[in-house]
């Protein structure tokens, strides 16, 4: 932020620089203040005094002069936004505050029953609170040490992220340094995030298409797909700009006190924010007092949306006292004290062109609507799954139908209707075919079911969709392999089944377009690595129908050996925990399958672990013989650490609320399962405080 007198005497050291500036070391600081002065006019206020030729003429000339002068280069002038280098890789490194996620809402009454526990929680009447846009981009993570900035990250998983700071250099609404020591800062975290707005994603789009490029699909994934580029001159090209709208740490210089009383609300720090040249929502941020002047200005905001230069999807209303927030905390998957109201769900017409049928895993066929591309929220949507025949009858559609499509939450797209009083008789109804459309196979339908099935297991569509969830991240977890690779791989004769991921060929691989010795050496060790996942890994590998994560974990501590399983009746199947007729009629039905049998010995010679490692598990015998099942969000515990230490302990997981089911542990906004539970008398619900109790030191 600059005011009037500082942008006077800066723009006369402009004209000074254009007409007849030459840089020294005692006028070179002068040069680097006109330039950040001019990038912070365009890149955040968007209101140039230049034109571009001006500047890249006052640019060229501290360029010349750092050329010539390298020890004169401070790490934040305006040339160390250009990078020449290429990021190989992106190092994964750990944010100072977890980056969480928000908690939703959709309507008024959502607003009213999180104002209720926000009252409740700080014991006022009446809460202030601080609104702006929920902005539809990449979230971003920066740290600024002594007014420089040190690092930028990706927010990742939330607790980790990719280190991104040479690419956000080339994003010129970024301060390379601000005078955070103004007001007693050392160290600063803040939030925010990088878009592209609707104009330059426009423009962008239209260079792609001349240089018969593929355009983008929407600003997010255009911003998004920004960072992790390896080439900064790339990114520079996108016109990225960064929004910073939250301070999520920082450390005062005469205290090592983590907050700041110069500082006491959520607005304030965004004013500060914009007064150090920050692009923070400061026009587009309001304070009240009370959840009724939230509801009236967000349903304001919604009919605003597509006036905005940029995309967002929603508001974030946050308590607007920062000793407040501390005072509500958060969950371990959001804070308290802030939640986001979604936008209602984007519609649009579009013509429905024709249905194509996909097979899944288990033989489920899919019918898939292909419409016209249409725009909804940011983003062109194509294809849509009409789920099964049911929902087309139901909805009575058909090919040529001009239909009404809706992106539910604005990010998955479903057909809400046809719009049949624009039928001229040209339509035609959607027949489902009778043989699988892969492997010509007839196909059946089970009376008790809604989708018909291809019980082909050698269907080539099957097969590629089984081998796709038997290396994903909560199967047997194959860092490197992914979708794209299975179907590479299969598409070339190099994977034709399960066990042939053991089997891979990594010499042919080598020569492909893309593997190069580190990706072929990170895709082999990670093969090699899962041989020896836990065996209830393998258990949901193998894509048993109705056998999840939590019923995988069931049959494991019942067994010594995969194989056993063979040996077990549907009815013996019945009294492990948590299976019913139709899971064990499937596990039964798997296991009598001698191909599948066949499958898991070569799975074994092959060096995949299928013994149970459960005795290794089990450190005490304090729960059991106890069931347990979690339900709402746990503050103290990860809810997979919290099974675990069940389980060591000699305990067992269930997945739903049944009478065999001794413990029900309740965490914040649990839902249906705590309901269900206070109507069996049996079941004990427990806090997770006293869960933890029960755990023996």
């Amino acid at each position: 932020m600059y005011t009037k007198e500082q942008t006077q005497q800066l723009q006369k050291l402009t004209n000074e620089w254009m007409s007849s500036g030459k840089a020294d070391n005692n006028t070179i600081e002068q040069l680097r203040d006109v330039l950040r002065f001019h990038e912070y006019r365009y890149y955040v206020l968007n209101d140039p005094l230049i034109s571009d030729v001006e500047y890249d003429g006052l640019y060229k000339q501290l360029e010349n002069f750092e050329k010539s002068n390298p020890d004169a280069i401070t790490p934040d002038s305006p040339t160390q936004r250009v990078g020449s280098s290429l990021n190989t890789s992106f190092v994964t490194v750990q944010h100072i505050v977890p980056m969480l996620s928000l908690e939703n809402s959709y309507n008024a009454d959502d607003l009213i029953d999180w104002d209720r526990k926000a009252r409740e929680l700080t014991g006022l009447d009446k809460v202030e609170y601080c609104i702006e846009p929920k902005f539809d981009g990449a979230s971003i993570s920066l740290i600024y040490e002594n007014d420089l900035l040190t690092r930028a990250a990706t927010r990742g998983d939330g607790v980790e992220g990719e280190e991104i700071t040479t690419n956000i250099k080339r994003i010129k609404s970024v301060p390379l340094s601000a005078k955070f020591s103004t007001y007693d800062i050392e160290q600063i975290e803040i939030r925010g995030e990088v878009m592209m707005n609707k104009n330059s994603f426009k423009k962008y789009n239209e260079q792609l298409q001349e240089q018969n490029l593929l355009p983008l699909a929407n600003p997010r994934n255009a911003a998004s797909g920004s960072l992790r580029m390896k080439d900064p001159k790339e990114v520079a090209k996108r016109n990225l700009e960064a929004f910073l709208y939250n301070v999520s740490f920082l450390t005062n210089k005469t205290s090592n006190a983590h907050t700041n009383v110069k500082l006491p609300t959520h607005s304030s720090m965004l004013e500060m924010l914009w007064q150090l040249g920050f692009h923070s929502p400061k026009a587009e941020k309001k304070v009240v007092k009370g959840i009724d002047d939230v509801i009236q200005y967000v349903n304001e905001y919604e009919y605003k949306r597509d006036d905005l230069p940029y995309e967002i999807d929603g508001m974030v209303i946050k308590v607007n006292d920062l000793s407040l927030q501390d005072k509500m905390g958060m969950t371990t998957h959001h804070p308290r004290w802030a939640i986001a109201f979604k936008f209602k769900a984007r519609q649009a017409t579009s013509k429905l062109i024709k249905v194509e049928f996909q097979v899944g895993r288990t033989g489920s066929i899919t019918p898939v609507a292909k419409i016209e591309p249409v725009p909804i929220g940011g983003v062109t949507v194509s294809s849509i799954s009409l789920f099964n025949e049911d929902v087309v009858r139901e909805k009575d559609l058909h090919i040529g139908d001009t239909v009404l499509v809706e992106r539910a939450g604005d990010v998955i797209p479903y057909i809400v209707k046809p719009l049949a009083e624009l039928r001229d008789g040209t339509e035609k109804p959607i027949i489902f075919p009778k043989n699988c459309p892969v492997c010509g196979d007839e196909l059946v339908k089970p009376e008790d079911e809604a989708v018909w099935r291809c019980v082909n297991i050698n269907c080539k569509a099957q097969v590629v969709e089984r081998i796709i969830h038997f290396v994903s991240k909560d199967a047997m977890d194959i860092k490197s392999f992914g979708e794209a690779n299975v179907r590479k791989f299969y598409e070339l004769g190099l994977l034709k089944d399960v066990p042939g991921i053991y089997q891979l060929d990594f010499d042919v691989i080598s020569k492909l377009e893309g593997f190069g010795k580190k990706s072929i050496d990170n895709l082999h060790t990670a093969i090699e690595n899962s041989k020896t996942q836990p065996l209830h890994r393998l258990i949901f590998a193998l894509g048993i129908r109705y056998v999840g994560e939590t019923t995988a974990k069931t049959l494991a501590h019942k067994i010594t050996n995969l194989l056993d399983l063979k040996n077990f009746s549907e009815e013996q199947l019945q009294q492990f925990d948590d299976v019913g007729v139709k899971v064990a009629a499937s596990i039964y039905q798997f296991f009598g399958n001698k191909d599948n049998i066949e499958m898991l010995h070569k799975l074994q010679q092959l060096g995949v672990q299928l013994e149970s490692s459960k005795q290794q598990l089990a450190v005490g015998d304090s729960l059991a013989g106890k069931m347990f099942l979690f339900t709402g969000t746990l503050e103290k515990l990860k809810r997979s650490d919290a099974e675990e230490l069940v389980e060591k302990n000699g305990g067992s997981i269930v997945g739903s609320v049944t009478s065999k089911l001794n413990y029900l542990v309740v965490g914040a906004d649990a839902g249906s399962k705590l309901e269900k539970a206070k109507k069996i008398p049996a079941i004990k619900i427990i806090s997770e405080e006293d869960f933890i109790k029960m755990i023996p030191k």
